[in-house]
């Protein structure tokens, strides 16, 4: 076992945001980086950006919409695309791999547009099936380590106003259950073993300078296995990125671990 941070961040479109991104890694050498709605199918992506900073990318994407990748310092084996029984044309939300001793799982949770709708029902069926997906093929006595945005504010200290934004999307209690069952599986939230306070963001609307007046949401996660959060030394959320010009309306979030 070596030293390792990890870290998640939806960019938005890697296209647009690839100076920004490559600027983050510059300065904070990551040995991962997991990046989420990166918009560019697999023969656009900017792979040669990141081996010129000394990373290796696996990657699943579409052309301008979701898209997953993992980028990586050190070596990266074992890579899976998608949840079991995807169609050849799902949307492309989830890609996970081997980096050393830990297993990592990139996602990009549905959205689900707004509660009751078709969209919604979707989101819930998409978790369901990332459950039965870990409880098929992942290990909680092993490393693992599941991360991406997860289009959902788990408490009230992870929103701006819990009453303003109570049984809505990306705050509604169907959600809040399906996501609990995915942490049964055997997850910790690394965020929150260091940094338990209230008003705490990984996303803000571009709409009504929500970034200004601080009304976010925390959505953007990073939950570690047992033998993982016991060498989880810190974990962070970088909000400098979302002060950049056009940035993406997410920041990234990292952890460490011995």
């Amino acid at each position: 076992m070596s030293n390792l941070t990890v870290a998640t961040w939806n960019v938005n479109s890697i296209n647009v945001r690839l100076g920004g991104v490559c600027a983050w890694l510059s300065a904070h050498r990551p040995e991962v980086l997991c990046l989420q709605e990166t918009k560019v199918p697999d023969e656009r992506f900017p792979v040669a950006a990141f081996e010129a900073l000394g990373y290796e990318v696996a990657f699943a994407g579409q052309k301008a919409y979701n898209g997953v990748a993992i980028v990586s310092r050190k070596p990266v084996t074992v890579v899976r695309r998608g949840l079991p029984g995807d169609e050849a044309d799902a949307p492309r939300r989830l890609i996970a791999a081997t980096v050393e001793d830990t297993q990592i799982i990139n996602v990009y949770v549905p959205n689900g547009s707004e509660a009751g709708s078709e969209k919604f029902a979707y989101k819930l069926l998409w978790l369901e099936r990332l459950r039965q997906y870990l409880l098929a093929d992942f290990d909680p006595k092993a490393a693992v380590l599941l991360c991406g945005d997860f289009n959902i504010a788990p408490e009230e200290r992870d929103v701006w106003d819990p009453k303003a934004v109570a049984g809505k999307v990306l705050f509604h209690p169907d959600e809040h259950a399906a996501l609990e069952r995915i942490r049964t599986w055997g997850f910790i939230d690394a965020f929150r073993l260091h940094s338990p306070a209230a008003g705490q963001f990984s996303w803000w609307d571009y709409r009504a300078a929500a970034f200004r007046r601080n009304l976010g949401m925390r959505i953007d996660h990073i939950w570690v296995s047992s033998p993982l959060a016991e060498r989880c030394s810190a974990c962070w959320i970088d909000a400098q990125p979302r002060a950049q010009p056009s940035p993406s309306d997410h920041v990234p979030v990292a952890a460490s671990f011995r």
